[in-house]
């Protein structure tokens, strides 16, 4: 979605897609007339339950432990006021202006469902933030699931905390009547409200499968290309193969290969000289296709998240009027499960793409020169760019260990279980950027050995396609010079490049369906 459209919240199914839209590319917000609605009436319950002193949590009572102890009623705005300055503790480096900007837009999606009981001008005021970019200062550390990193951005809904304008770093106050947002005075339940739920997970959550699902596309792009660098056997992306064991994501990544290697007399070239590919080839469409099936799952799961009321305590209406329930749809145990897998299956995408480029710089198995280089030995060609990978794919390999497994208990034993969805999202957010690191260095590796091989070697429609389009940006390497400007150039293109449009861009082949790669 091009920046300057509008994405409403209210009428419409609300995608990770949509996150990506307001938080990366600054498309504009705005509510449906249903979903003001649902968000007075919810507010008007609150207030009838306030004007009865009912014991409900969060609204009347303290939080965790705490919810023992009931509020005074005249002490009950500052309640909340005072929720969002001890919750506001996150320490570490801070989060991005999009990640910041997905956790803000998910929280107005929460709150639009009608069940949190916050006023229409706390929504309105957080949807004045993203569509002037006002970007608060988000520490990343410091959350089991929820709570710290919320509180930050709350905190410059009230004038206190730090906000970029223009990339500039002023107090929170300073930075609302700039944009001129005027700061909220926060009523009875507004605190609780703004620390509560999954929007941080599942802002951050929608990012990663968003990313995921183009690196997926690189995967086999570069995937395709060592194939044919390496001259790699056909028969493992035979159809057959594939409808003999129906995974979804398989029977897509053999098409995609097919379809990108199309009229290439360098694959099955070596048919008698080897009876079997190594499983770096062999297996890609097992491999990427069990990850596509993994990140299909965690954008399934980011999308429900996205339809869901994650509040605590939850307000409904029944015959007897509005009903508080202090429940969990708080608790971030899907999502923190989904993000721990997709956080996996990413990595394995790299872990199998640094054993191709293993593969392409060994002259033993590549049939290549050394390194992928002339005069290897006065040159050292891409000998340390496998390095690199390497050392990626490790790193991976530590992030990939799931943090959903774990679970502290805090609050004196009120919160005796929970998920660590935020930090496992963070965690496979990294992941996801050091993968897209070595799927760039199997990509430039791999057009390096394309140009190594015979002049009347033709590889396939769609690689030779890439091959070119890489080629247009960085040149052939005849002998060492620096490395890092070229690894720059190719890690941006999949870092920030749809491999659709860049594919439709340089390469006029039907083989590949535009839905699929």
């Amino acid at each position: 979605m091009p920046m300057g459209e509008t994405v409403i919240i209210g009428d419409t199914t609300i995608t990770s897609e949509d996150v990506v839209a307001v938080a990366r590319h600054g498309a504009l917000v705005a509510l449906s007339s249903a979903a003001v609605q649902r968000i007075v009436r919810a507010r008007d319950w609150v207030e009838n339950m306030v004007l009865e002193n009912q014991a409900v949590y969060g609204i009347t009572t303290g939080l965790g432990d705490l919810c023992r102890v009931r509020i005074e009623p005249g002490s009950l705005r500052d309640l909340s006021r005072r929720i969002v300055m001890s919750h506001a503790c996150g320490v570490g480096e801070p989060l991005s202006d999009e990640e910041v900007r997905a956790i803000i837009f998910c929280q107005i999606v929460n709150f639009a469902q009608g069940h949190s009981g916050v006023r229409l001008e706390l929504v309105q005021t957080l949807m004045a933030m993203l569509n002037t970019h006002v970007t608060p200062w988000v520490p990343s550390q410091g959350s089991l699931g929820y709570l710290t990193h919320m509180a930050h951005i709350a905190s410059v809904t009230i004038g206190l905390g730090q906000a970029y304008v223009d990339r500039v770093l002023l107090p929170g106050s300073v930075a609302m009547q700039r944009m001129n947002i005027p700061v909220l005075s926060l009523v009875e339940k507004e605190g609780l409200s703004l620390v509560n739920g999954t929007p941080c997970m599942t802002g951050l959550g929608a990012l990663a499968v968003h990313d995921s699902k183009l690196l997926a596309r690189w995967a086999d792009i570069s995937a395709a290309m060592s194939f044919d660098a390496l001259r790699g056997l056909p028969d493992a992306l035979d159809p057959r193969v594939q409808a003999a064991r129906p995974f979804p994501g398989q029977a897509i990544v053999a098409h995609n290969l097919r379809g990108l290697l199309y009229n290439s007399n360098a694959v099955g070239s070596q048919r008698e000289h080897r009876v079997q590919d190594p499983l770096s080839l062999r297996a890609i469409p097992q491999v990427h296709g069990a990850c596509r099936d993994q990140i299909d799952q965690a954008t399934v799961t980011i999308n429900t998240e996205l339809r869901s009321s994650t509040d605590n305590p939850l307000l409904f209406e029944d015959q007897a009027g509005c009903i508080a329930i202090s429940s969990c749809n708080a608790h971030g145990e899907p999502v923190a499960l989904a993000m721990d897998q997709l956080g996996m299956a990413v990595s394995e995408l790299a872990n199998i793409s640094e054993r191709r480029q293993a593969r392409l710089v060994n002259p033993q198995v590549s049939g290549l020169p050394g390194f992928l280089i002339c005069d290897a030995g006065l040159n050292t060609g891409f000998m340390i760019t496998q390095y690199v990978s390497a050392s990626l794919v490790a790193e991976n390999k530590v992030l990939a260990h799931p943090i959903s497994v774990d679970s502290i208990t805090t609050s004196a034993l009120q919160e005796d279980h929970v998920s660590m969805g935020t930090s496992a999202a963070l965690k496979a957010r990294r992941i996801i950027k050091n993968a897209q690191k070595v799927i760039a260095l199997e990509i430039l590796a791999a057009a390096q050995a394309m140009d190594l091989h015979p002049r009347d070697t033709r590889f396939g429609e769609g690689t030779t396609a890439m091959h070119n389009f890489v080629r247009d940006q960085i040149p052939f390497r005849t002998q060492d010079t620096e490395f890092y400007p070229d690894l720059e150039r190719v890690i941006a293109l999949v870092e920030n490049s749809d491999p659709l449009e860049v594919y439709a861009s340089c390469c006029q082949s039907t083989m590949i369906s535009d839905n699929i790669l």
